[in-house]
């Protein structure tokens, strides 16, 4: 490692969110009530923009936080806004939240966004913009998709479809673009231009039958169009998928990962692209590690792949509430230091970490 910082919560987390300031957000996930949600402030050297050297301080701090009653799947702050959306069990409505002034510690709930039929449905995916307005894209099946504005609660769009596969993750491309991948393996696109246009879902190429997948959407050239951004899928089987926008039939590329069938039904998988390292992901979900593997050179073979390193840092952490040994809840990179990622596991534990470069861009 180049550098490793470790905290460690009050309870598991399966959601890191990026908010303004370089400020970190998690929440917790139990079932009990009293999750916590709060807005971390990093290490200083992570903070800074070239390396400072040793650093007396070297762990998170408390900035704000508050108590959420149901647990938090999902959290994403509201772009442009102080105001954060999280979903959760038992239905598929949103909170929403504000984080207070400098003058408080407090997020506070400020109102709820319910849905229709929300009720016994899976929790909802959600992703959010400030384009035209402060949206939330949000919904639990491709049935019922729809964008809220998030101040008003106006409902902006509802996708028109009749198919009610569960979703496993959706990301807005632009302010106009939708896409949709469910957890049988099939991607979806969708104009915001355009509700009454029926949605078409295509499976991902290959989608063994029984696995369960979700997506990672990465960042396209500099001014480029949402065609051109990169999108990976990664199955519970461990096979990744590379998919051109332009034709989700095909796969521009495949590849097998080395890890074991995850545990817990795929319900953590995570696949996630770098921001400042072309061609460049990592994945996370099967056990209490994160690989991170260079994609530029993988071609359609769908031939077994070496990542580039492995943190192992919670493997050897302690145990979660269960009894088991740590599993990685979720993981997202530093959106500016290229090696940088945050992972977090079900024994509560927050890892700050970057590897040391060998060759090449990685």
């Amino acid at each position: 490692y180049e550098d490793l910082h470790t905290f460690e919560l009050q309870a598991p987390t399966r959601v890191i969110e990026w908010a303004p300031g370089k400020r970190v957000c998690v929440a917790g996930y139990g079932w009990s009530g009293g999750n916590e949600i709060l807005q971390l402030l990093p290490p200083p050297t992570l903070q800074a923009k070239e390396t400072q050297g040793l650093c007396p301080e070297r762990d998170f701090k408390v900035e704000c936080g508050g108590f959420s009653n149901r647990p938090v799947y999902s959290l994403k702050h509201v772009p442009d806004t102080s105001l954060l959306v999280t979903s959760g069990p038992p239905d598929s409505s949103l909170q929403v939240w504000q984080v207070s002034a400098e003058d408080s510690d407090v997020i506070k709930s400020v109102s709820a966004i319910p849905t229709e039929n929300g009720t016994g449905q899976p929790w909802a995916k959600i992703a959010t913009i400030s384009a035209r307005a402060p949206w939330v894209l949000h919904g639990s099946r491709l049935n019922s998709v729809q964008i809220t504005e998030v101040e008003s609660r106006k409902n902006v769009y509802m996708a028109a479809s009749r198919n009610s596969e569960e979703l496993s993750g959706l990301a807005f491309l632009d302010c106009n673009t939708l896409l949709f991948c469910c957890a049988k393996g099939q991607l979806c696109l969708a104009d915001v231009r355009q509700p009454q246009s029926p949605l078409e879902a295509v499976s991902v190429p290959p989608a063994p039958c029984g696995e369960r997948w979700c997506v990672g959407v990465g960042r396209g050239p500099q001014g480029s169009d949402s065609s051109s951004q990169p999108v990976a899928c990664l199955s519970s089987g461990g096979h990744l998928t590379l998919t051109d926008l332009r034709k989700t039939s095909e796969s521009l590329a495949s590849a097998k990962c080395r890890v074991p069938s995850p545990s817990s039904g795929a319900e953590f998988l995570c696949v996630s692209w770098a921001p400042a390292l072309e061609g460049c992901l990592a994945i996370s979900g099967f056990d209490g590690t994160v690989h991170v593997y260079d994609a530029q050179s993988w071609d359609s073979s769908g031939r077994e792949a070496e990542p580039i390193f492995v943190h192992k840092g919670h493997a050897f952490g302690g145990w979660d509430s269960s009894g088991g040994p740590a599993l990685v809840t979720v993981h997202t990179w530093h959106p500016q230091k290229p090696r940088t990622l945050l992972s977090a596991a079900s024994d509560g534990s927050l890892h700050v970490w970057d590897w040391v470069q060998s060759c090449g861009k990685c």
